[in-house]
């Protein structure tokens, strides 16, 4: 079985997520989509919300499990899964740079292979950090985020 993980903290989940999930799904039998969180970070959603939001938004694609990545190495986590390959999204050059370090010492680690998928163009602009941002400050976000994003952040103003 060609098992990946597509990991993030998905605070909030929005389209850019879900289109590189969703293309993720056509090249492997299953995709988990690990919920991780970085204690050195600020969330707005908690991670048990994180999850729960992830699950409603990608209910309706087959091949996907959501669960939480627990601490720990993602190449480790990646080993204890099954998974063979992480699946990332990059918008830009910014990305791979970001990126490509990480996925050369997972691949150094435990051997797990790194697949970059391009962003579509309609959401290389688009980052949680932003999404937040434009939505506090008053901003339309309707078209970058899935209906139980919007509601919940929303509800919470």
């Amino acid at each position: 079985m060609r098992r990946a993980v597509c990991p993030g903290s998905f605070d909030p989940i929005h389209k850019g997520h879900i289109e590189i999930i969703a293309r993720a799904t056509a090249l492997f039998d299953e995709v988990i989509v690990a919920v991780s969180t970085n204690y050195a970070k600020k969330y707005r959603f908690d991670e048990d919300e994180r999850i729960g939001i992830a699950r409603q938004t990608l209910s309706s694609l087959a091949g996907i499990t959501v669960q939480p990545m627990g601490d720990g190495l993602l190449a480790e986590y990646c080993r204890e899964v099954g998974a063979n390959a992480i699946v990332k999204g990059l918008r830009n050059a910014t990305d791979y740079q970001y990126e490509a370090p990480m996925a050369a010492m997972n691949r150094h680690l435990t051997g797990v292979e790194t697949v970059f998928l391009l962003a579509d163009n309609q959401y290389t602009h688009v980052s949680s950090t932003l999404i937040k941002e434009v939505h506090s400050l008053g901003g339309d976000i309707a078209d970058y985020v899935p209906r139980a994003v919007l509601s919940r952040l929303n509800s919470s103003r």
